[in-house]
């Protein structure tokens, strides 16, 4: 199946637009996630509760990419530990 190129008003391509808006997106959650990571160290104090609350946000925010990506319904997720 061949990829149609559907320009946009500016010029560009909603491919084109999508792999630009896409790496810079991932870009930057890849930066923010490895901020979190940064709470691992000594500086720090916290509980393993707390970490895995952590890390089900996370994982829950992954799954409703995957979610998006494949079409079905989702829903906007708050956070607070």
């Amino acid at each position: 199946m061949e990829e149609k190129e559907v320009a946009n008003v500016g010029g560009e391509s909603k491919a084109d637009k999508f792999k630009r808006l896409a790496s810079k997106r991932v870009t930057n959650a890849i930066s923010k996630i490895e901020l979190i990571a940064n709470l691992a160290s000594s500086s720090y104090e916290y509980t393993p509760e707390q970490v895995e609350k952590i890390l089900t946000a996370l994982q829950g925010s992954v799954d409703k990419v995957k979610a998006a990506f494949s079409k079905q319904k989702i829903e906007k997720t708050k956070f607070s530990l």
